[in-house]
């Protein structure tokens, strides 16, 4: 079977090119992030995968719960219902998010730490990293308790190791050497 984000991707580009070409990323920003939030509700996929609700009440329902009016939602949403993909919109929310700040010239660091790190943190860590990486940049913060202590960032194929982890392995290189 498919990986959901090859799935994903082709709705997601579709709806970020009409979403650009009316100027309004934005608006399809924030209807996707509530769409997604729909799909992921545990209810909501016993719903979506319920043999006795047909795709049209399925589709109705989330335009219900979209609390949005515009008609090139109803049709999105009834395709995605079509083709059995509503469970896919969080990945298609993610893909236009990506899309989107690529476009606005802002770029994702994911920050691996060994413990979890408040808001404040990552607001002054992506401080520090902006002149280094020269561009904007958002934060994805992932917890991996193999680090030990610090932080590990990846911006695209560029990874800064700060991590206890990293400068461990470091010694045992140069030991060995």
């Amino acid at each position: 079977m498919a990986e959901s984000v090859t799935i994903a991707r082709p709705y997601a580009e579709a709806v970020y090119r009409m979403a650009q070409e009316s100027g309004a990323q934005a608006a399809w920003s924030a209807r996707l992030e509530r769409l997604a939030l729909v799909a992921q509700d545990g209810d909501m996929a016993s719903v979506m995968s319920n043999p006795r609700l047909s795709v049209e009440q399925v589709a109705e329902l989330f335009i219900s719960l979209s609390q949005d009016s515009d008609p090139i939602l109803g049709n999105f949403i009834r395709t995605l219902a079509e083709n059995r993909r509503l469970a896919l919109l969080p990945e298609i929310s993610r893909l236009f998010e990506m899309a989107k700040s690529q476009d606005e010239g802002v770029k994702e660091a994911v920050v691996y730490s060994a413990f979890p790190i408040d808001d404040t943190q990552v607001a002054t860590l992506l401080q520090q990293l902006e002149p280094r990486f020269a561009t904007r940049l958002t934060a994805r913060v992932v917890i991996d308790p193999s680090l030990i202590g610090g932080v590990r960032v990846a911006v695209g194929d560029q990874v800064l190791d700060a991590s206890v982890r990293g400068k461990l392995d470091s010694m045992a290189v140069a030991l060995n050497n």
